[in-house]
């Protein structure tokens, strides 16, 4: 068996494996260092050493329920601890997972909030026209419905990836992988409205590569635009909780009620597995019931 060292090493370790060699999202790695920074401090600090029990694993995984986390969050952290015990043994650091035995928590899976056709309105309405900050705000709320970006993936839209001739914008999402996915005409026009007279204004003669720009010349950021939504949802009357994940999830669910089939859906969310998508489903359940209601002579 290799050196154990400690457990602090060890971390540092795999999140550069999983940054390096297997090429991680930066985002997926940062959730990964969380968790096991929460995991390193349970043990005791970085200079702990690097075996745990399965039971002591256990032990830990009880007091992330204790403290109120849902089965969701508790279910991720533990999918850490196995990936990071799983590279240990791969390394040779370690003869055997502590976690192979584990259960993972049982949590049912939330169907995504929404917005129906009447709040996507208001929301894209909701952005002041005759301000520059608006024409942006405004270009970015369409595309995130007419295309349904991760807030991230809008954030690094470059000029170069938008093809407003073709209707089309590049997008690189998890893993770096990059897709082309379709633009309406309603968010190619505020689009080129934005381009025309809100990010010049915007950039005061600055230069950005990136399409959303902020006040200071730089890149729109994730947590900037969680800010600007809340704002927008607020002004338009819409529930608490408004995120751009809301956005997304109603791009995909008024796709299905359009017709749309789950592949196309997929695709165009950029998801590698089809089960990820599969949780619109219950939109084309809904779909295929009032086809029956309206067209079956005995429904």
């Amino acid at each position: 068996m290799a050196q154990l060292g400690c457990l602090g090493a060890q971390v540092h370790q795999f999140l550069d494996f999983c940054r390096i060699e297997k090429g991680l999202a930066t985002n997926s790695v940062s959730s990964y260092a969380l968790d096991l920074e929460r995991f390193v401090a349970s043990r005791g600090g970085a200079e702990s050493p690097v075996p745990a029990s399965q039971a002591e694993i256990q032990s830990y995984i009880d007091e992330l329920f204790a403290t109120g986390l849902s089965s969701r969050t508790v279910a991720r952290h533990l999918t850490t601890l196995r990936n990071f015990y799983k590279h240990l043994q791969r390394e040779k650091i370690l003869d055997e997972n502590p976690t192979d035995l584990l259960a993972s928590p049982r949590h049912s899976r939330a169907l995504p909030k929404y917005l129906n056709a009447a709040q996507i309105e208001k929301l894209l309405d909701s952005p002041n026209a005759e301000k520059p900050g608006g024409l942006r705000d405004r270009a970015m709320l369409h595309l995130l419905y007419a295309s349904g970006l991760r807030v991230s993936e809008l954030c690094a839209v470059e000029l170069n990836d938008l093809n407003l001739n073709m209707g089309f914008i590049r997008v690189t999402g998890k893993g770096d992988k990059t897709r082309l996915v379709p633009m309406g005409q309603a968010a190619m026009n505020a689009a080129e409205a934005y381009l025309a007279g809100g990010r010049p204004a915007i950039l005061k003669g600055r230069a950005s590569r990136f399409l959303f720009v902020t006040g200071r010349g730089s890149k729109m950021t994730r947590q900037a635009f969680w800010k600007l939504l809340a704002g927008h949802g607020k002004a338009a009357g819409l529930f608490d909780g408004l995120s751009p994940h809301v956005l997304r999830h109603t791009f995909a669910t008024h796709l299905l009620e359009g017709g749309a089939d789950l592949r196309s859906v997929q695709t165009m969310l950029g998801h590698a597995d089809i089960g990820t998508t599969q949780i619109y489903t219950h939109v084309a359940r809904r779909r295929l019931r009032a086809v029956v209601d309206q067209h079956h002579p005995r429904a």
